[in-house]
């Protein structure tokens, strides 16, 4: 089976191949690190752990870089408002950052190049881009001249002739919406009391585009496989990018684009501007399970499809991490028997649908939400036959390798498990009535669920029902 991702530049299934044999590079566009991050953002970051993970497994090695915006206009006014170095203002931010990628069990990347540390090649590469024809000085900063390069436009499908029409406005934001950008800045020039760094081009401070160009070219080279990013990324980052890293290489820049949708709330994107975002410590606090967060921005819908956040999707995908997580845990408390049966050999048939259904899934765009309706088949199956009895050692392990499989990918055991060692105070009996109440839940069984619920009140322990699952405390 070969992997085939969407490329939003062709508009079509594309096989990945690799343009060095055996070795993927990927290119993810990373925070920009004035805020904490928040959910509709790691939407994005969760789809790319996915790809990794996938990626991870189909090919011999992988180099992933995802970079930290850490010098825009939106750091430098706040650094400027806090007395603080740009250091003093993006670390806290980084760490917030690491903090929710760990907590949502998304795999590091190899490198997370910071801006600041690149100042040298992005003066390099605006040298170049004067030398060909494709950047001019205006008072004191440096511009793309879009006029210079016909083909931009490919990948958003907007006009190119339309905006090269207006090129004599040219903007100096960072943070600015399509009906501004035309020639955009690639250095932009500062003051001598201002933040910014002195260079043979004059003193000043890159702007947003000209850096991931550097960083990703600097740790991926000039032409490298897979650049991914939200869609809001299509349009006018990565097609600056593009029209950047091109006119000053002659090569093209990148193979394959994959964006992935919004995550919404009430119907409208998740924004910092609009103020309708939520936090991972804040949708934690109100009672999600990280896992359930996980499940939700991975395999609730698929990644080019908008997704909207609510208690619906993220009660339904506490519901499957729990199935998923009660199957993993009988099957580690199968008793097991010397002969193979009929039981095994139907648990072994559909342990096969189940890897040729999620494989075949995976290959296809990263559908991880069929992926996982064949897995979920599959294990209905396989707990009709285990009622019937008992499976040997090998068929034992042959499902708890197609877990291990899964979960490669859908990332959400390590969290159950670390969520569990943290309420490690409670007892046998006491986890296992909890379980049992949550069962009772999934299956509509509410006098049950009440009557458990009392049980654990007596001993102490005060459960809360929330949209990502019930969770408790001592009294």
């Amino acid at each position: 089976m070969t992997l085939r991702l969407h490329d939003t530049m062709t508009r079509r299934l594309v096989a990945v191949e690799p343009l060095e044999s055996g070795h993927l590079r990927l290119y993810t566009c990373g925070p920009t690190v004035w805020n904490r991050v928040h959910i509709g953002n790691f939407r994005t970051f969760v789809f790319e752990d996915v790809l990794r993970r996938w990626v991870d497994r189909r090919f011999e090695r992988v180099t992933h870089v995802m970079n930290l915006t850490d010098v825009d206009d939106r750091i430098i006014k706040n650094a400027r408002e806090h007395h603080h170095t740009l250091d003093a203002e993006t670390t806290p931010w980084i760490a917030a950052f690491f903090e929710d990628r760990d907590t949502l069990g998304i795999r590091p990347a190899h490198h997370y190049p910071r801006a600041t540390e690149y100042i040298e090649p992005m003066v390099d590469l605006v040298e170049r881009l004067e030398r060909a024809g494709a950047a001019y000085r205006s008072d004191g900063s440096y511009y793309f001249h879009i006029a210079a390069f016909p083909r931009y436009g490919r990948l958003s499908g907007l006009p190119a002739g339309g905006l090269v029409a207006g090129a004599s406005g040219r903007i100096d934001a960072d943070d600015y919406t399509k009906e501004d950008v035309r020639d955009f800045a690639l250095w932009k020039a500062v003051g001598p009391d201002d933040i910014g760094w002195d260079a043979g081009i004059g003193r000043g401070h890159p702007g947003w585009h000209i850096e991931c160009s550097a960083m990703s070219m600097a740790l991926l080279g000039e032409s490298f496989d897979i650049h991914c990013g939200g869609v809001d990324n299509i349009f006018p980052h990565h097609e600056n990018e593009i029209a950047q890293s091109e006119a000053a290489t002659g090569k093209p820049f990148v193979r394959l684009w994959c964006h992935s949708a919004h995550l919404r709330i009430g119907g409208e994107k998740m924004a910092k501007r609009l103020g309708n975002f939520q936090t991972v410590p804040e949708v934690v606090a109100e009672g999600a399970r990280p896992a359930a967060l996980r499940y939700m921005l991975a395999a609730s819908t698929h990644y080019r499809k908008p997704l909207n956040y609510s208690e619906e999707p993220l009660a339904a995908s506490n519901e499957a991490v729990s199935r998923l997580v009660e199957f993993r845990d009988r099957v580690r408390e199968l008793g097991t028997v010397d002969e193979a049966g009929s039981v095994d050999e139907a648990v072994l048939a559909s342990v096969r649908a189940a890897r040729n259904g999620f494989d075949e899934a995976m290959d296809d765009d990263l559908n991880l939400p069929e992926a996982m309706g064949a897995v979920f088949a599959a294990l209905r199956d396989i707990n009709r036959e285990l009622d019937r009895g008992g499976v040997t050692d090998g068929t034992c392990r042959a499902l708890c390798d197609l877990l291990d499989e899964v979960d490669d990918v859908l990332g959400v055991f390590p969290l159950v498990d670390r969520n569990r060692e943290r309420a490690g105070d409670l007892g046998a009996e006491e986890h296992t009535l909890l379980a049992d109440r949550e069962r009772a839940r999934a299956e509509s069984r509410w006098e049950d669920a009440d009557r458990i619920r009392t049980a654990l009140a007596a001993r102490g322990i005060i459960v809360e029902d929330t949209p990502g699952g019930q969770r408790w405390k001592r009294a």
